[in-house]
């Protein structure tokens, strides 16, 4: 019970700081990562321990699958070199960087050196976004982050899981090239044909608790599979949230959509809560097991790894960067403006913030891996560094580089808006009735708004009179329901109708889940 107790508070205070990092525009997992060093050291806490087997796919199946889903194709194509740059490139110097200190200064054997050197390589863009977000940076910056964030993952644990077999001595590290090559293939091939079965069912399914529950037990379900049968389970995931995301909305019900991206926000949260708290019991009691010279030698290899994962990244952001504006200079003029500026590649450099991946990864070293303790130390040192150092020098970085405003989503969302609602007065002008002329003309409103992108006073009002009008309609829904006119099940099914209708006329981002 005590256990069930501590979640609960521990939640809760999560929440508290959530709004604190909002009002302070720091990222909340810079402050969840203090929170865990704190609580580590209450007296009383309970240590939790959580199976190696378990972490990885408890933790980072669903986060996986969360940032697989909203990844653009697009834009993973349009800025596929600086991608490949940073999710291989960047995760290969970090974790070579990395193995080759902890190999050659704290004596780990190479496998455990190259283990280490994958658990930190990896960014987090969860924390770099709830910072970015407030400010309008160039769409292109947030893109390479976001897809970074993803496609590292994959390369940096599968750099892992090779490394840990290879101390186990269940594979040679110099046999390991063929067996990527084949896991890779197959994890393509096994992601897409998952993700086409899953639409199968979800197509058939109207409750939206059900669909939930299936989408849950299908990420897991995946993982588990592709783990078993010898595949990568990083990229099985990956490609099987990819091939939903591109074909679900078909298929899916508006009311699952909504339901289901409200509880996997909820669920990415909550994980990052756990995770944080774990590690920071973690270490409470790995420092209780080093003692004397290897207490210190741990703490001095955690603040080397440390300084080497920020100067690596921004040693290869902005090293890339400078050879790429040089080639530009012979290129043609679309090809000199593409080109990365110095001033974008210091922020991309500085948003090398570790997180849930990087805990997780540690979590699952097995008990009797070489030097663990040092090694998870270490993790932590690097998630709760970054995050506090890069993390809370974001906003005045952001402040001091003065990028130019970006409207490119903004003008996205105008110009899809309004060859959405002419479809829509395209396919009402054969009606006549009444009832379509008022439909009609609300769409014609609609459009009328969104043809003008640069009109920003008239969009505000337009969106400023539907959300005043909405605030009567809720006065007058709770006065049929307080006089007894209507009941509970009809005050519901039009309170989420004006609901909707609100969720359309908000801002963007006021509306936004804890993780964002």
């Amino acid at each position: 019970m005590a256990l069930f107790e501590l979640t609960l508070v521990l939640l809760l205070i999560a929440v508290a700081l959530t709004a604190l990092s909002r009002h302070v525009q720091v990222p909340y997992p810079s402050l969840l990562a203090l929170a865990g060093v704190g609580i580590a050291f209450v007296p009383g806490v309970p240590t939790i321990e959580i199976d190696p087997e378990l972490a990885l796919a408890l933790f980072i199946a669903p986060v996986l699958l969360d940032a697989a889903y909203d990844t653009s194709l697009r834009d993973l194509n349009r800025y596929r070199v600086p991608l490949v740059l940073l999710a291989l490139g960047a995760v290969l110097f970090t974790t070579a960087t990395v193995a080759l200190v902890g190999w050659a200064m704290a004596g780990l054997p190479i496998a455990a050196a190259i283990a280490l050197g994958a658990i930190v390589a990896p960014p987090d863009a969860v924390a770099a976004s709830a910072v970015l977000g407030q400010f309008k940076v160039p769409h292109r910056i947030t893109a390479i982050l976001q897809g970074e964030s993803l496609l590292n993952d994959a390369t940096a644990l599968l750099i892992y899981r090779i490394a840990v077999s290879a101390a186990a001595g269940s594979i040679l590290l110099s046999s390991a090239v063929p067996m990527i090559l084949l896991s890779t293939l197959g994890s393509l091939v096994a992601g897409y044909v998952l993700g086409r079965l899953s639409l199968m069912t979800l197509g058939r399914i109207e409750d939206p608790a059900s669909g939930t529950v299936v989408q849950f037990a299908g990420t897991f379900g995946v993982w588990i599979l592709a783990d078993r049968i010898g595949l990568s389970a990083i990229i099985t995931i990956v490609v099987y949230a990819m091939t939903i995301a591109r074909t679900a909305p078909r298929h899916m019900p508006a009311r699952n959509r909504i339901s289901s991206y409200s509880v996997w926000e909820t669920a990415v949260f909550v994980l990052n809560v756990l995770a944080f708290v774990i590690m920071g019991l973690q270490a409470r009691t790995i420092v209780g097991r080093l003692a004397g010279q290897g207490q210190t030698d741990a703490f001095v290899l955690a603040g080397i790894v440390l300084a080497i994962v920020i100067a690596s990244r921004l040693i290869w952001v902005l090293g890339c960067g400078a050879i790429i504006r040089w080639f530009a200079r012979f290129g043609s003029a679309d090809r000199q403006r593409d080109a990365p500026s110095f001033r974008g590649g210091v922020l991309i450099g500085w948003c090398g913030m570790r997180g849930l991946v990087t805990l997780a990864a540690a979590f699952a070293l097995p008990a009797e891996f070489p030097a663990r303790d040092p090694i998870v130390l270490a993790a932590f040192t690097v998630v709760l560094g970054t995050l506090v150092l890069q993390g809370m020098s974001l906003k005045p970085l952001l402040r001091l580089l003065n990028l130019d405003p970006d409207e490119t989503v903004d003008r996205e969302v105008a110009q899809a808006r309004v060859v959405v609602m002419q479809a829509a007065l395209d396919i009402l002008s054969g009606k006549t009735s009444d009832v379509a002329a008022a439909v009609r003309e609300q769409y014609a409103a609609q459009r009328k708004i969104a043809k003008n992108p640069d009109d920003a006073q008239a969009a505000t009002e337009y969106d400023r009179l539907r959300l005043y009008a909405i605030k009567s309609q809720r006065d007058a829904l709770e006065e049929l329901r307080r006089n007894g006119t209507i009941g509970d099940e009809a005050y519901h099914r039009l309170e989420e109708e004006i609901d909707w209708t609100e969720l359309a006329a908000s801002p963007p981002g006021r509306f936004q889940s804890l993780t964002t």
